[in-house]
């Protein structure tokens, strides 16, 4: 079993940048991939981005692409998604979640850390 904790959301103004953190307790992060989700109020939980296990293949969202970017630390057993030039509508709770795939759907991924609000202002 892995834990996952986000933190580094908050209220930003459209334009500005965020960095969000996902930090594994309980085992290690490396084995895993890892994806970034968010959910509006009322909406379903959308993809974001994901990286593999090593960091050297990433995947991302057409509304993030060229914005955000995911990276990640395995000594610090930390997963991390910069976010620039943001916009109101990436106004969400942010998820990230452990799995075995590169994948860009909720079901495929076993471990959810708990969220973190990012709030973009216009």
């Amino acid at each position: 079993q892995v834990q996952l904790v986000e933190s580094g959301g908050g209220l930003v103004q459209a334009g500005g940048s965020l960095r969000l953190s996902c930090a594994a307790s309980g085992r290690t992060l490396s084995t895993y991939t890892i994806g970034w989700f968010r959910q509006a109020p009322g909406k379903e939980r959308d993809f974001v981005a994901a990286i593999n296990w090593s960091g050297d293949n990433t995947y991302y969202a057409a509304s993030v692409k060229g914005r955000f970017t995911v990276s990640r630390d395995n000594a610090k057993n930390t997963v991390y998604l910069q976010m620039n030039s943001l916009k109101p509508e990436d106004t969400a709770v942010y998820y990230c979640a452990a799995g075995g795939q590169l994948g860009t759907r909720p079901n495929e991924y076993n471990y959810w850390g708990q969220g973190t609000q990012v709030t973009v202002s216009s």
